[in-house]
């Protein structure tokens, strides 16, 4: 009793220190001392959560309390002082058919909702934008096709401006990716050299970023603030220094931020706005052809000193 009462308090001890962890778990970064996973502010993330916390986590949990029972009963029940003479038999029918459906039943349970996540994963809704991810020994390449932005790269923040600016060194980029909250954007990944991974935790995506391929993922931030992710692929001496930094921010300032690059915001197309301009030039003489009616007596005006000088000429000649 006094053992079991030591692992209730001790069970008792780590629920309340992982809820306190998770209550003071940080968005967007690691949390220090924290046990769980970081919160998810995408629709993706939310559901891989729900799989782990609501069905994996149980069922592992009460699979390794079920395994751990049986071990104590089979310790002490048939210990040799307990049972000094053994059974004769070595097979139970009905124990081998339990031990064999019921995992199958357990797997079939999960594979529901795995499936279903994972086709979450591949069937992404239509992108608002898209944004095209490149992975170079040592840093991130990144290019808007869609605002008309080429590529700009991506290193890791110096430690002394790291510090600076009170944000986490080997998380902080020098050049971080904006996106609009609520708004579908597509990463394309690829890699340029060596096999990188474009990862963010909080988004619920890691995706291989392979020489000669491109790969796909996508993301709805739903709330404003700073993601940090990193390349989650050993490619080198160099591996730990390749961030990624988000930033979700409102409509109006990632349209800002898109001016800042010298680029157009989505939907701002550049024939339909030289085509409006042309509209109202077009209603404009229309409405001057009334002014235009007497440019016709001006050419007369003109022809009249023309013929003027005419017969002067001729004594000139003469």
């Amino acid at each position: 009793m006094r053992a079991w009462t030591a692992g209730a308090a001790a069970g008792a001890m780590t629920a309340f220190w992982g809820a306190s962890a998770f209550a003071a778990d940080l968005l967007g970064q690691p949390t220090p001392g924290a046990i769980d996973m970081q919160p998810g502010v995408t629709p993706l993330r939310h559901d891989a959560i729900f799989f782990h916390n609501v069905i994996l986590l149980p069922i592992i949990t009460a699979i390794c309390l079920l395994v751990l029972g049986l071990i104590l009963w089979i310790a002490i029940r048939y210990n040799k002082r307990a049972n000094p003479v053994p059974a004769k038999f070595s097979h139970n029918t009905a124990i081998e058919i339990i031990w064999t459906v019921v995992p199958v039943l357990i797997l079939m349970g999960i594979s529901i909702f795995s499936f279903r996540l994972l086709f979450a994963y591949n069937d992404m809704p239509p992108a608002y934008m898209t944004i095209k991810a490149t992975g170079y020994q040592w840093y991130w390449g990144f290019e808007y096709p869609d605002q008309k932005i080429g590529e700009f790269v991506s290193n890791i923040l110096p430690e002394d401006e790291a510090k600076a600016k009170h944000v986490p060194y080997r998380l902080a980029a020098t050049e971080p990716l904006v996106v609009p909250v609520n708004k579908v954007v597509r990463v394309l990944v690829t890699g340029a050299d060596v096999i990188h991974a474009f990862a963010v935790p909080s988004f619920g995506i890691i995706t291989d970023a392979v020489p000669g391929r491109v790969n796909e993922t996508w993301f709805k931030v739903d709330r404003p603030g700073i993601y940090y992710g990193q390349c989650r692929e050993l490619c080198g001496v160099d591996h730990a220094f390749m961030p990624i930094e988000v930033h979700a921010v409102s409509q109006a300032e990632f349209d800002a931020w898109v001016a800042t690059k010298g680029g157009s915001p989505v939907g701002a197309k550049p024939a339909p706005a030289a085509v409006a301009p042309a509209a109202e030039g077009a209603a404009t003489p229309a409405a001057a052809t009334v002014p235009a009616a007497p440019a016709a007596p001006a050419p007369a005006a003109a022809a009249k000193p023309v013929s003027l000088p005419a017969p002067a000429a001729a004594p000139a000649a003469k």
